[in-house]
């Protein structure tokens, strides 16, 4: 079997890259006053030029830009969206878990105080400069789905004092922010985009959808409402624009927030999201087993298995990998799978708790075994 020319790639990878501590000193002495923007942003495009190299010298088809210049994976993108601003006077409060016990913090609310559009293209500039600095890889961006703006609302979008009087005016406005989004980073060149979305993955947990239904929404069933919205966005996409969706169950530092396999959404998910690759999170027995995937359709459309964990830098076995995608098979084609890492390395600027050496050994263990299946 031959490798990939098309996105998702036998070996593939999330997005977002440790941050080199450099690049962390640069922003610290830029929010100090101790720099100004224009020193910040040439610290970003060295670290980023950098992490292309290593993406590149390990052998991976795409390269991402490690989501360097942002904060976070999803609110850096949510904030910029016309209607959208942060709540100076609450904040939600976010539990996390890990193999040492609980750990939260407190993130700023979103607040919608207009209605939703897109005035300036989202991350077009970053995008720009990645393309121009691989030189073997295919440049991929990654953005928030739509449905993360909703999730995290903490609240239903019709309420008093909202824009909106109606949800289904709610939603056709944000698929519109999101499909004009699209057209433009697509004539700036995108031609790999991936859709990051917890909130599919969250709504696998019965936790997860008590608090949703404890909010005033219909948990058990907004799994179809994100799956049709992310299928509005995409509806007029060109035929060379690859899309990917990537769903786990929270990262951050080394953390997580939801459990439970995909069974829950995995109909509606994998046999009527229209997109190109599910990168699906499978690193431990909290991501359930590979039973959900029986949904996805036989033809062109990827299962890129997250089996190789970003929490730890503990390597992972190489046979033991081949015999996960070898059990993968009972429900997919093995020309439907591809291989990858569980989530990004640093989802939010602070990155999980492994090395610069091993995020570098698990790239190349990815390259490596899926050299071995795949060719």
């Amino acid at each position: 079997m031959s490798a990939r020319t098309s996105a998702p790639f036998r070996a593939d990878h999330v997005g977002s890259l440790l941050r080199p501590p450099a690049l962390k000193q640069a922003r610290d002495d830029h929010a100090a006053g101790r720099i100004d923007a224009d020193a910040l942003r040439a610290a970003e495009d060295e670290a980023i030029r950098d992490v292309v190299k290593l993406q590149e010298d390990a052998g991976l088809q795409a390269a991402t830009d490690g989501e360097l210049r942002r904060t976070s994976w999803h609110m850096d993108f949510l904030y910029q969206l016309d209607g959208v601003s942060s709540s100076k006077d609450s904040s939600v409060e976010v539990a996390f878990r890990n193999a040492s016990g609980d750990i939260t913090f407190a993130a700023m609310s979103l607040v919608i105080d207009q209605r939703i559009g897109l005035s300036s293209t989202i991350f077009g500039d970053a995008f720009s400069m990645l393309a121009s600095t691989v030189t073997t890889a295919v440049p991929k961006l990654t953005i928030p789905s739509p449905s993360m703006l909703h999730y995290r609302l903490g609240g239903a979008p019709v309420h008093e004092g909202s824009p909106y009087t109606d949800a289904d005016t709610f939603w056709a406005d944000l698929a519109a922010a999101y499909r004009e989004e699209v057209s433009r980073l697509y004539d700036l060149g995108v031609r790999y985009l991936q859709l990051d979305d917890t909130s599919l993955a969250y709504l696998n947990d019965p936790a997860q959808r008590e608090s949703m239904a404890a909010r005033g929404e219909d948990a058990d069933h907004m799994h179809v409402r994100y799956v049709d919205t992310i299928n509005e966005v995409l509806r007029d996409r060109p035929s060379d624009l690859r899309v990917t969706t990537h769903m786990c169950r929270g990262n951050y530092r080394s953390s997580w927030a939801a459990e439970g396999g995909y069974d829950h959404v995995a109909e509606t998910v994998f046999g009527g999201l229209d997109v190109d690759g599910f990168f699906c999170e499978y690193d431990d027995a909290r991501s359930g087993d590979f039973s959900p995937l029986r949904f996805l359709p036989r033809g062109d459309q990827q299962v890129v298995l997250g089996l190789v964990t970003t929490k730890t830098g503990e390597l992972e076995d190489p046979d033991t990998l081949k015999r996960r995608i070898e059990e993968a098979t009972k429900y997919v084609p093995l020309e439907q799978l591809c291989l990858s890492p569980q989530c990004g390395f640093s989802s939010t600027v602070e990155g999980n708790d492994l090395t610069a050496d091993q995020q570098r050994a698990k790239l190349d263990l990815v390259v490596s075994v899926a050299r071995d299946v795949w060719g």
